[in-house]
């Protein structure tokens, strides 16, 4: 094993003045270990129902069970493979030993790391309640305790299913309060089937489905997930996949699936929450969403802003059919309209822009949007987005030169140890110092992303969150000075 001292990552830290806080690493669950929770916490039955997905969600994939045709005929997309650095077995082991990690820490640069599943990415997401609720729940007991004693520098997370605001509340009482879990990682989106198709054709659920994205349009009103959230002190993360949907659906290609997929589900959910008034409604909560980067973010931020621009109540008057000078068209038509009339007299305003009355509709009506400002209160303050080391967009969070309203969107360090992004966990922080090396970022816009807000984040709702951990000084000192 190399030493700390001699790893690239090492040195960085050594040169800065401050820790580095990472807010997305992951671990790798060994499975039958975590067998033994599901039958522990839901009998020897579950654990045998559960058994097949514990022995890997990409092997036990679909596509893999059928033939070339099969996919093509049912277009079954590319099931991800080779997600782990193994060839690095000394990562490896890594990822799936807590003192190794806890031992590896400042060679990998880090001080303190929030560490995320792996398999709780899917479980989830898994359709059958029983099965979903069990993992979920095994998971959570086998984080606690597998790394439980590592906690002044490792906070392991637990993960909550969304499919209904029930489950997801019953879960946050017990890994926080039961479990004494300081972080959570839910579910993105809830893929619930139209109803309309599956009474027409009951076996079509898979494939006709719609996304639940918890603000707008949802099955259910999840205000009391929030408030639990609030109540408990956690702060809502989210990190689903994003394959299998939209675009990201080939049959034979697993990297068009893959690139931009955690941005994809990042942009649903982010959109819908702001869109449907939730930072309104909660406005201490902080959100974040992981391993997107802050692209997708900064370009739904601009976009937002000039919907409103265009689109709030009161310059939808620009577009009410009803506003048309029906004889300054009729004017203009008899001067210009030549052959675009065909012979007609003049062009009537219902013949281009409608002619159905009614009310408009006030998309930002949930949000509250008054004036442009209020996007600093509603978008940029409550969200944070994860950024891997090596993204290279990550600087352009702190462009406030090119940013709208000159904003520094919350970017926040993760790292992604445990996954085939990182070949070698000791260089990644060396990596993502790289764009300080390379006159992207500045030194202060590195200490806010790798410290001031992660600090920001895990505090907002829970000043405690980093009591009795390495950087518990360090953390009060910018609190007392910020």
């Amino acid at each position: 094993m190399a030493s700390s001292s001699k790893s690239k990552s090492a040195a960085v830290r050594a040169r800065l003045s401050h820790p580095v806080i990472d807010s997305d690493g992951h671990h790798v669950e060994y499975g039958p270990r975590v067998r033994d929770y599901v039958k522990q916490v839901a009998g020897a039955q579950m654990a045998d129902r559960v058994g097949p997905a514990l022995e890997g969600t990409i092997a036990s994939s679909k596509w893999y069970r059928q033939s070339p045709d099969e996919r093509r005929a049912y277009w079954t997309k590319r099931s991800p493979f080779w997600g782990l650095p193994t060839k690095n077995t000394l990562d490896l082991a890594t990822s799936l030993f807590p003192r190794l990690m806890y031992e590896r820490l400042d060679e990998i640069g880090l001080d303190f790391c929030v560490l995320y599943p792996s398999l709780g990415l899917v479980a989830a997401h898994f359709e059958d309640a029983e099965v979903r609720r069990a993992t979920c729940r095994a998971l959570n007991t086998y984080c606690a305790e597998i790394w439980g004693e590592f906690r002044d520098r490792i906070a392991p997370v637990a993960v909550i299913p969304m499919h209904t605001p029930q489950e997801a509340i019953e879960e946050l009482e017990y890994a926080v309060k039961g479990l004494g879990l300081r972080a959570v990682l839910m579910a993105s989106y809830v893929k619930r089937p139209i109803a309309a198709a599956v009474r027409e054709n009951p076996r079509s659920g898979p494939y006709a489905f719609r996304l639940d994205t918890f603000g707008i349009d949802s099955e259910y009103n999840y205000d009391p997930v929030w408030a639990k959230c609030q109540e408990l002190r956690v702060v809502p993360s989210f990190h689903s996949h994003g394959e299998g949907w939209g675009s990201r659906t080939s049959i034979s290609n697993y990297v068009y699936n893959h690139v931009g997929h955690f941005a994809s589900s990042a942009d649903a959910v982010c959109k819908s929450l702001f869109l449907g008034g939730v930072t309104r409604r909660f406005p201490a909560l902080r959100f974040s969403f992981l391993e997107g980067g802050v692209g997708w973010a900064r370009s739904l931020f601009a976009d937002l802003i000039g919907h409103w621009e265009k689109r709030n109540l009161n310059a939808l008057q620009n577009y009410d059919p009803s506003q048309v000078d029906q004889e300054l068209l009729a004017e203009l038509s008899r001067r210009y309209g030549g052959k675009v009339l065909g012979g007609r007299e003049f062009v009537k305003a219902r013949e281009v822009a409608g002619s159905r009355p009614g009310d408009p509709s006030d998309d930002f009506a949930n949000c509250g949007i008054a004036r442009k400002e209020d996007f600093r209160d509603l978008f940029l303050r409550p969200f944070f987005f994860g950024c891997e080391a090596d993204d290279p967009i990550t600087a352009s969070a702190f462009d406030a030169a090119r940013n709208p309203m000159a904003a520094r969107l919350n970017a926040i360090y993760g790292s992604d140890i445990g996954h085939f992004d990182v070949p070698d966990m000791s260089e990644v922080t060396a990596e993502a110092f790289e764009a300080v090396a390379h006159g992207c970022m500045t030194e202060e816009d590195f200490r806010d992303f790798v410290f001031a807000n992660p600090i920001r984040l895990w505090t907002a709702l829970n000043p405690d969150f980093f009591k009795g951990t390495v950087v518990e000084s360090a953390v009060a000192n910018y609190l007392s000075h910020s």
